[in-house]
């Protein structure tokens, strides 16, 4: 998954990343990066999971909705125990955060859908155009016109996945639509985050946490009724008796373990982007989906041609540079 821009505060919408000038305990470096590395072995083991879970049980919506309603029992044990505080929203409020859950949905269907048709690997590198996505949004809804060497940067991203995509064995226009309605959800997420949620309160007790919490249980209610559609409760039924035939336990295994890293690793990558600035937190996300692709490769065997992985370092080279570049212009 991709980060978001911003999230609700108690009194405020906040933008992660700024410390609201407070000095950082000297081990707060050190936790970062645990955190960080702990968000790349969930992503890398959600990747994983999913994919051999998958080749059991094809049922894309069904697994998508599994990984986000998971978060229902997981989410509201934590806040029963009281083992974080539990986040409290009017109805209009929660009104509000509909369509951050709705374009946090999206980014999650598609990615899964894109999944199912093509090597991780290249869904990862579909990915890191995110920015593109990114910046057609900020144009056409916000009005962001960005500085040449920003769009610039958008060049190498296009061109790296273009080449990545020629020579790609498990290529297919489907998948690489569905990656890019990822993109184009996760971005849309940001935006609407950073742009509209900022300027007024939304809730209360809504740290970077219980900002994705509240969001994916809204979204996996609002899966529910299109899954059961795209996959009726029957078919689901069978699908998961022969699951259960030819993997076993191994396949339910892979199947929580799908879920368990689905929500850790997103809910570290707003945790991440609570101590870090979006800058740091974009370096970091393309470094994550370096680290996805080698797991891949090694783990999944994904096959990847030399083109393939000349494009692919294209793209993501591109990708820090975009961010650098955004950076350079909000300095000024």
């Amino acid at each position: 998954a991709t980060s978001p821009k911003a999230i609700a505060g108690p009194s405020r919408v906040v933008a992660p990343g700024s410390a609201g000038g407070a000095e950082q305990p000297p081990y707060s470096a050190v936790v970062t990066m645990l955190y960080i590395l702990l968000w790349y072995m969930f992503s890398a083991g959600y990747n994983i999971f999913f994919k051999r879970s998958f080749a059991d049980f094809p049922f894309p919506w069904a697994s998508a909705l599994f990984q986000m309603a998971l978060g229902i029992p997981i989410f509201g044990a934590q806040w029963l125990l009281r083992l974080r505080k539990t986040p409290r929203l009017t109805a209009a409020e929660a009104g509000r955060l509909l369509p951050a859950a709705a374009a946090n949905l999206l980014t999650q269907i598609g990615a899964v859908i894109a999944f199912c048709g093509s090597a991780v690997s290249f869904v990862h590198i579909v990915k890191a155009s995110e920015p593109v996505a990114s910046s057609v949004l900020n144009y056409l809804f916000v009005g962001d016109v960005l500085a040449w060497p920003v769009y610039a940067a958008l060049l190498p991203i296009i061109g790296g996945v273009a080449l990545a995509s020629v020579q790609e064995l498990s290529f297919t226009w489907f998948s690489f639509g569905c990656a890019m309605v990822s993109n184009f959800g996760s971005a849309a997420r940001s935006v609407y985050s950073k742009k509209v949620l900022r300027s007024s309160s939304v809730g209360e007790s809504m740290s970077e946490s219980n900002f994705y919490s509240v969001i994916t249980i809204m979204g996996a209610i609002l899966l529910l009724p299109v899954a059961l559609y795209m996959e009726p409760a029957s078919s689901i039924v069978q699908g998961l008796r022969t699951a259960h035939a030819v993997g076993g336990r191994t396949f339910w295994l892979n199947l929580l373990g799908s879920g368990v890293c689905f929500l850790l690793y997103n809910e570290l990558a707003f945790t991440v982007l609570g101590r870090v600035d979006p800058v740091s937190h974009a370096v970091a996300n393309t470094m994550k989906r370096v680290f996805i692709i080698a797991m891949a490769i090694l783990v999944l065997r994904n096959p990847v041609t030399p083109l393939g992985a000349a494009g692919s370092l294209v793209a993501l080279a591109g990708t820090v540079a975009y961010a650098l570049a955004s950076a350079r212009r909000r300095s000024r």
